[in-house]
């Protein structure tokens, strides 16, 4: 009995040193595992999935044909009091009121009936029920400095707050990427078709998955709000990199929301990664319901390792 309670007393302190030991080895370990992880980000973009109509120019409603001020919301185009009222005998029959507010139900019926059925509207009026959510990265050299100095500008300076200025933005970053094919290493696209529904929540997983790992984003223009924030680089990152030990790397990442089906192809090459950013980068602003732009380092100093895009960007494919 003795020699099983001093065998298990044994076991109980060799499980203590293990996590003690597994613990030193973390707290050892953890500082340095940080320093090499994509830290500082950048990000730019706006909008949302809520379609906007655009079939009349103006929702104020229309000067009644008397001169006597407004007609009621509904009642222009050729359906208003005058071809209502000599049909309901305004003034006899039923009596002037009643017959007004049965004409303004009959009125708003039929609209409402011609807008629902396609007629009497424009092409947008009507809401898509699906829509395409894709995304696409490109990894280059960290010898791309122009590009990271171009999309801090285009950030600080863009209007995000429109669609037009977002789809500008979306333009200007595809051909920001496009002019420096020489740098590009790494590439990745997908896309997917769904419902209206839907999108939102897929466009916002992505985008919070890439937003995820950064530490911090230094510089942000989202919906037209510009902020910036001042990261310190860890010293053991920079001594690493003076050592000429670490490999630098930039990762762009697009994601857009747009009316309309985007098929992008895989990415296997050059080609083909040139053929998606510039798919992406045609959206115009009548179709473009939202977009996000990220890349990641933003910080003077900081740097991607191989390692980094191997641990964060499993998806990207080496071109």
């Amino acid at each position: 009995m003795f020699k099983t309670v001093y065998q298990a007393t044994r076991r109980i302190r060799f499980l203590k040193s293990i996590v003690v030991i597994g613990l030193i080895v973390l707290l050892s370990f953890g500082p340095a595992s940080d320093a090499l992880a994509a830290r500082s980000g950048g990000r730019m973009g706006g909008g949302s999935f809520r379609m906007p109509s655009r079939s009349l120019p103006s929702r104020s409603a229309p000067m009644s044909p008397a001169g006597g001020g407004y007609a009621p919301r509904g009642m222009g185009g050729g359906f208003g009091f005058p071809f209502l009222i000599p049909f309901f005998g305004f003034g006899g029959g039923f009596g002037g009121l009643f017959t007004i507010v049965i004409g303004l139900a009959l009125v708003n019926f039929i609209v409402n009936a011609f807008r629902n059925s396609g007629f009497g509207g424009a092409e947008g009026d009507r809401t898509p029920s699906k829509v395409s959510v894709a995304k696409v990265q490109v990894g280059l050299l960290g010898s791309a400095q122009g590009l990271k100095t171009e999309l801090e500008q285009l950030a600080q300076n863009a209007d995000t707050g429109t669609a037009n200025g977002r789809a500008n933005v979306l333009q200007a970053t595809s051909l920001a990427i496009l002019r420096h094919p020489e740098l590009w290493v790494y590439g990745a696209a997908e896309s997917q078709y769904t419902a209206l529904e839907a999108a939102e929540s897929t466009f916002n997983q992505l985008a919070l998955t890439e937003r995820s790992k950064f530490t911090a984003e230094t510089l942000s223009n989202v919906d037209s709000a510009l902020q910036q924030l001042e990261l310190q680089v860890k010293t053991p990152q920079e001594a690493l990199v003076e050592q000429g030990e670490v490999g630098e790397y930039l990762v762009a990442t697009i994601i857009v929301g747009a009316v309309g089906k985007l098929d992008l192809p895989k990415v296997t090459d050059g080609d083909s990664l040139k053929t998606v950013v510039q798919q992406l980068g045609s959206v115009g602003g009548d179709r473009l319901l939202a977009v996000e732009i990220l890349w990641t380092p933003q910080a003077d100093g900081d740097t991607l390792s191989t390692d980094d895009i191997l641990a964060n960007y499993p998806n990207l494919t080496l071109i």
